[in-house]
């Protein structure tokens, strides 16, 4: 039994030696289940972290001629395989995608736009996230069967890792539903880059918007300057405590650029209807001030209902 036992193990050697000398002698990546067999050898099912379970996505798919092997992107790895001084501990593949590798974060995204380079990942040089030191698989799991990054629905715990403001705003009472699963991060923002602020998915914020707000696109005969500049002047769209995703209550959002239509700034409890007034001259005993206009029914939106534009030759005021 011992001598059947040694047997098979130099028997075993002599097959991953072939598989290795087939490896550096073709001197470039083998894409095939032969080039991942010298992997697969060691890295197979009883791994604590599994990788065979890549033959379920499309990076396994070995009909398609563009599908890459283990070696395609952790680089033939001779000594890793060999072994060469007889370590217990293997040395490290060529491009080691642990975050305490020690490959240079520019390598692995090389690594993967090297295939991945067309698309939304064409503004990944020089973009926010690539700026930060992050490569692909910081989001990405290659060796998963579903991906959770490019699942809208657990998608944006993925992004909430880093971007733990947004996570607190969308648990607040006005949101988009991206908790609710509705919408992820990625159907308003490009994570791989943009020519657009934020990271946003078009050129603009306004054009993102539009995307699913199309009846505030316009062009309308009456247009409100901060609507036509940037959604964000009056929303903030993570998530807000005043509906509908408003930076501030109206008539108080209204009034950060409105100061001195009708009669006057917001009201103080010195500066109240038909009390007295704080002017630049002091407090002015003005018993008979008439009631604001904007505080009935404390709310501007009451009057002026089309705030987004409007077409209607009576419109400039935004109330038809």
């Amino acid at each position: 039994m011992n001598i059947l036992r040694r047997a098979m193990t130099v028997l075993g050697m002599l097959c991953l030696s072939c598989l290795t000398a087939s490896v550096v002698q073709a001197g470039e990546p083998d894409p095939s289940l032969q080039g991942d067999k010298v992997c697969t050898r060691c890295h197979d099912e009883t791994e604590s972290r599994p990788v065979l379970a890549i033959y379920k996505t499309a990076h396994g798919v070995k009909a398609d001629s563009r599908t890459p092997g283990c070696q395609s992107c952790h680089g033939p790895s001779e000594a890793h395989v060999t072994n060469p001084k007889g370590s217990s501990t293997r040395p490290p593949v060529d491009v080691d995608f642990n975050p305490r590798g020690g490959t240079a974060p520019e390598i692995l995204a090389q690594t993967c736009i090297t295939c991945h380079q067309n698309g939304q990942r064409t503004h990944w040089d020089g973009s926010e996230h690539q700026h930060n030191g992050l490569v692909c698989t910081s989001c990405h799991e290659i060796h998963t069967h579903g991906d959770r990054v490019l699942n809208k629905v657990s998608q944006p715990e993925v992004c909430f890792t880093c971007h733990t403001a947004q996570h607190a705003q969308f648990h607040r009472q006005s949101t988009h539903p991206v908790v609710a699963g509705e919408m992820g991060c990625s159907d308003c923002h490009n994570p791989h880059g943009s020519v657009g602020p934020h990271l946003m998915l078009k050129n603009s914020v306004n054009e993102t918007c539009y995307t699913c707000h199309a009846d505030r696109r316009g062009p309308f005969l009456w247009e409100h300057t901060p609507v036509t500049e940037d959604c964000t002047n009056c929303h903030t769209p993570h998530g807000s405590n005043n509906g509908p995703l408003l930076k501030a209550r109206t008539p108080w959002l209204c009034q950060e650029c409105h100061t001195s239509d009708h009669s006057g700034p917001m009201n103080s409890g010195a500066n109240l209807p038909n009390g007295n007034a704080t002017t630049i001259g002091g407090l002015l005993p003005l018993g008979n001030q008439a009631p604001r206009s904007q505080m009935n029914g404390r709310n501007c939106l009451s009057c002026h209902a089309l705030v987004h534009g409007s077409n209607h030759p009576a419109g400039a005021r935004f109330s038809k």
